[in-house]
């Protein structure tokens, strides 16, 4: 579950396996920090009406990785009590990123889902361009994420930098392999959620096709349009139905949450 989530919060899309160009390497972190806390809640529609069947959550933690400054990344999800006997779910994935660089020293996962387990880590040597896993050490691109880190990473695009219909590309290590992945600008506008209004810039991805998403731009993604840059509400078609994701409430964010509209009276 939480693998998929993630992918949508990336609003990214699996194309050629080229790197992704150098000038993505500059970025910094200005969207968030120590202690921010972002909680979403999933909901699942196979016959017309969306159930509530989870929830995400979103962590960072100021620490330091092997003596060097970094933050702690975490993402847990879980399906609800209720939903278990459908398809139980408990997630939990963990990267930790350079504070300056935005790259990741390590990621790693505990997977449960429906019976299915994983249990990964991954080491990076950025200046060698490695990930080093238990199944072998692989050649990664300059400036490589995971599937954590990136999050963060993207929340830190200079989206005025690009007019709709734009792609901005970066490259990311899963699964033993490396994609070169984008996002698609669409534009901006005011997006309704369960928990609010709130104006918002919108993505449209473009997705690999797998066991759960099918291929194309079908997806789309809202996030905040103010400097926290925090996703808002996902919207996808799925394998069977389809799923919707919004934003439940945030903690502790870098600057102040200027998107969320409210009107008077």
């Amino acid at each position: 579950m939480l693998k998929y989530l993630a992918t949508l919060l990336l609003s990214t899309c699996v194309t050629a396996q080229t790197a992704a160009p150098d000038g993505f390497c500059g970025i910094s972190n200005m969207t968030f920090s120590d202690g921010e806390k972002v909680v979403f809640k999933v909901f699942y529609n196979v016959i017309g009406i969306y159930v509530d069947a989870g929830e995400a959550s979103f962590t960072v933690e100021q620490t330091g990785y092997n003596n060097r400054p970094a933050y702690h990344l975490t993402g847990i999800g879980t399906s609800n009590p209720s939903y278990d006997w459908i398809f139980k779910v408990r997630d939990k994935y963990e990267s930790f990123i350079d504070t300056a660089t935005l790259r990741p020293y390590r990621f790693q996962r505990d997977v449960y889902e429906g019976g299915y387990t994983i249990k990964e880590a991954v080491d990076f040597d950025q200046a060698n361009h490695r990930a080093v896993t238990a199944k072998g050490n692989y050649s990664v691109p300059p400036c490589v994420q995971d599937v954590l880190s990136a999050i963060y990473y993207a929340r830190n695009i200079d989206f005025d930098r690009y007019k709709p219909g734009d792609k901005v590309p970066f490259s990311m290590f899963i699964d033993e392999q490396v994609y070169s992945l984008y996002i698609r600008y669409i534009g901006r506008e005011e997006v309704k959620t369960r928990f609010g209004r709130f104006r918002a810039i919108k993505f449209s991805p473009l997705l690999i096709s797998g066991t759960i998403f099918s291929g194309g731009e079908k997806m789309t993604v809202w996030v905040s349009d103010d400097r926290n840059r925090i996703p808002l509400r996902i919207e996808s078609p799925i394998s069977v139905g389809s799923v919707k994701v919004d934003m439940k409430a945030c903690y502790n964010l870098r600057h102040p949450f200027t998107s969320r509209i409210v009107k008077a009276g």
